[in-house]
């Protein structure tokens, strides 16, 4: 079989860029800047194929073994470990913690016709086939790879809605492609409840599917459109045990079906011989109807495959351009490939003309806002959407608050979402979560929100009963562990969503409101023993539950995805309350350090995949650890935060493709890692208030939504210069460790002078600590 090496497409990809052709990431640009490969290893599940910012359409390579007890690993459908791709779907999460979408597959091929994928190791016994990462190359918009088993080299791009494809045969081979409607990520029997393929002409096929995954019930449509028209075709339903002959011009067979129906649908596509040797194709995704994905096929009406990957890369360049960075090459590679990471969800989830599917799985229509679904809301309320708050458009920032208030208005259950994609539900975690989104965006003056409707869709999430033990909560003052699993966690995650309702409420001149949920906001101190400094769970009569184990983590246990190890110190809104709790400020440092100077066996959390990336017990890999570095500003102590920080980056973010130390959960790891190498971060959303750390770029402008630019400059930062000496604001000294919204949106100058020794001064006072609900002690 012929080898035509995959630098030659890469050099003539690049001659044409010189020409205008084909744009590839200009050298200094942001897009060049990114590494998409990061996370794609390890456990950050992240995928490198083709999407736009915030797009419905993520087209990418799918490499995973298809078992359904394996299915974690492969999240996003491609773990660089692999040596082997399936093919190239649709539909994928960035960073997911669980297995979903992979919607659409497509394979290209020469030769023979295999109908199953085969096996990674048994080369030729399926339609899959080998590559090498040396023939592989990506940046956002755009990825390329030879398929070496096929002798085809694939190169993909995107609009918002549409995926498309350009393959490269060798001379004189033909031209064939494998449509497998079966395979999805996180395959198990019986998943795909129904699915339907439909030739419209010789060059077009609709089609639709299913299942009923994560979010049951949730349907995806289809249209299909090739550069060439089909020479034959098969159309299949696997689950009926049809015989594969072959494939037959159009009318000769009846393998050569126009539509087929049912829940194993595979199409093996026949396309000639082409002169020179290249097919293109265009997929366009609905959740509405196959009319719809015909439709949203216009929004991109040519076959210019260069152009289109230049308007994607144009797309990511001018989104990135929110942050301009100047830091060492790696450094800078991280913060872009982060920011890169934060804007691919929520994703757009509607067609062109305003209509999107939504929770009750009906059809509706968006009127004055983009619906967008895909939130992943336990881990993006921390920073992930803090962030988009300063590096999107105002606009962009009220559609998501639109799209989360009209979701609760479609909602069976009358509340907000929980980890809503597609339009669906699929209640993982805990919390009622898209309430700090919603607060944190009123809070900092976000236009083209309904603050009423808004409110009270905050309020009925809050106050819906049947919802992880809400009833007991409302009524106790804690979810009470003997009622409700995960009861210490929920307890206190659900106390801070309820100050974001009572601060977004005081705004309103809501006091009755705003009176109930502050005091609600409390209810964090009836799960906290004094005795141990842990938080705990308690039983519906009162006491804790016994026995009690710090390093105890399990599943439906008495927290989620943590231990108390993790868990005590989340009372973000109210971190003077936990000062006071353990003894004043020796105390929380003395907490603070133990997480993370404690000599933990590996083995303690080695049954929980989620707790990784550890230094101690602080967990960087998953959420709840995100905020504790920086609490000891609440301390009077900036410095070991500095000192902490410090420790925690380097070890946590790499520039390979094993660079992230967990999940990066739909951009939250990401957003920690923006946030923190500028030198601050939102412990409170809602509070208006960033907490100082350092930074670890040289100097970073912001390019505000309100066409104002805030620079941060580090100057003399070095690895042996990892603490603030000083900080200045416009030029005037910074007294105070943390930094307000306002601060930011105003423009300005924030300028770090680091050094070797800390700073033990600064921030020490109690005038200088950010904002707590209660007061701290003098």
């Amino acid at each position: 079989m012929a080898i035509r090496p995959f630098v030659a497409l890469c050099t003539a990809a690049l001659l044409a860029a010189a020409g205008g052709a084909a744009q590839a990431a200009a050298p200094g640009t942001p897009a060049a800047a990114v590494n998409v490969f990061i996370g794609t290893g390890g456990d950050g599940h992240t995928f490198p194929g083709a999407t736009r910012p915030f797009g419905m359409v993520q087209l990418s390579p799918d490499t995973q073994v298809r078992h359904f007890r394996q299915s974690y690993p492969w999240a996003a459908g491609y773990r660089y470990e692999d040596n082997s791709i399936l093919g190239f779907s649709h539909t994928h999460f960035s960073g997911a913690g669980h297995s979903d979408l992979g919607d659409i597959l497509l394979m290209p091929y020469s030769g023979d016709t295999k109908l199953e994928p085969g096996y990674p190791e048994r080369p030729f016994s399926g339609y899959r086939s080998r590559f090498r990462h040396e023939d592989e190359r990506a940046e956002p918009g755009y990825y390329a790879v030879r398929l070496q088993d096929h002798d085809v080299d694939v190169e993909l791009t995107a609009s918002e809605r549409v995926g498309l494809h350009r393959y490269r045969y060798a001379k004189g081979a033909g031209a064939k492609v494998i449509l497998d409607l079966r395979q999805s990520i996180y395959d198990y029997a019986g998943k795909n409840l129904w699915s339907s393929l439909r030739v419209r002409d010789n060059s077009t096929i609709t089609g639709m599917r299913i299942t009923r995954g994560w979010a049951p019930g949730r349907q995806v449509y289809f249209a299909m459109k090739f550069s060439r028209p089909m020479a034959g075709r098969a159309l299949l339903n696997r689950e009926e045990g049809v015989e594969y002959k072959g494939f037959a011009g159009p009318g000769k067979s009846a393998a050569d079906k126009a539509q087929v129906e049912g829940k194993a649908l595979v199409a093996a596509l026949d396309f000639g011989t082409p002169d020179d040797g290249t097919l293109l194709v265009k997929v366009a995704l609905s959740a509405v109807s196959e009319d719809g994905a015909l439709a949203n096929l216009e929004e991109m009406p040519g076959w210019d495959f260069d152009a289109e990957r230049q308007r994607a890369g144009a797309a990511w360049n001018e989104a990135l351009s929110a942050v301009a960075i100047d830091a060492p090459a790696d450094m800078r590679t991280m913060v872009y490939t982060s920011l890169y990471h934060a804007m691919l969800a929520p994703s757009l989830f509607m067609d062109r003309d305003g209509q999107y599917r939504g929770p009750d799985n009906q059809v509706h229509q968006a009127k004055g806002f983009r619906y967008h679904s895909t939130y992943s809301l336990w881990d993006t309320y921390r920073a992930l959407h803090p962030l988009l708050t300063l590096v999107q458009p105002e606009q962009r920032n009220a559609d998501f608050v639109n799209s989360l208030v009209a979701s609760r208005q479609h909602s069976p259950h009358g509340i907000l979402p929980v980890w809503a994609f597609h339009g669906l539900e699929t209640w993982c975690m805990i919390g009622y979560h898209a309430v700090p989104v919603i607060a944190d965006a009123y809070m900092k003056g976000i236009k083209g929100i309904n603050p009423d409707e808004a409110l009270a869709a905050m309020v009925a999430s809050a106050e819906y009963g049947p919802y992880g033990g809400l009833e007991h909560y409302m009524k106790l003052g804690y979810v009470p562990i003997d009622l409700e699993p995960e009861a210490a966690s929920k307890t206190v995650e659900y106390a801070f969503d309820d100050w974001t309702i009572a601060r977004m409420a005081e705004k309103m001149g809501k006091k009755d409101i705003a009176a109930r949920f502050y005091k609600r906001a409390q209810n964090y101190r009836n799960v906290f023993d004094i005795k141990t400094g842990f938080v705990r769970a308690r039983k519906s009569t009162g006491e804790f539950r016994e026995p009690f184990n710090p390093v105890q983590s399990n599943f439906g246990s008495d927290y989620t995805e943590g231990s108390a190890w993790q868990y005590s110190w989340y009372m973000p809104h109210d971190n003077a309350g936990l000062v006071g709790m353990l003894g004043g400020d020796a105390g929380l440092q003395s907490k603070i350090d133990q997480v993370f100077d404690a000599k933990v066996d590996e083995n303690v959390y080695a049954h929980m995949e989620d707790i990784s990336g550890l230094i101690g017990h602080y967990a960087h890999g998953n959420e709840p650890s995100h905020h504790v570095a920086y609490l000891y500003n609440y301390a009077g102590a900036p410095w070991k935060t500095q000192a902490r920080l410090a420790q925690i980056v380097p070890s946590q973010y790499h520039n390979k493709p094993d660079g992230l130390s967990g999940n990066d959960d739909l951009g939250q790891m990401s957003a920690w890692l923006t946030f923190t190498a500028l030198g601050f971060y939102p412990v409170a959303p809602g509070s208006n208030e960033y907490v100082i750390g350092r930074p670890f770029v040289d100097k970073a402008v912001l390019n505000l939504p309100n066409g104002k630019r805030f620079t941060i400059r580090a100057e003399g930062l070095s690895a042996a210069n990892a603490y603030v000496g000083s900080v200045t604001l416009n030029g005037k000294p910074l007294a105070h460790s943390f930094l307000r919204h306002e601060d930011i949106m105003a423009g300005g100058e924030l300028t770090f002078r680091m050094q070797a020794a800390p700073n033990k001064e600064w921030g020490r006072e109690i005038s200088a600590r950010p904002y707590s609900q209660t007061g701290y002690q003098q």
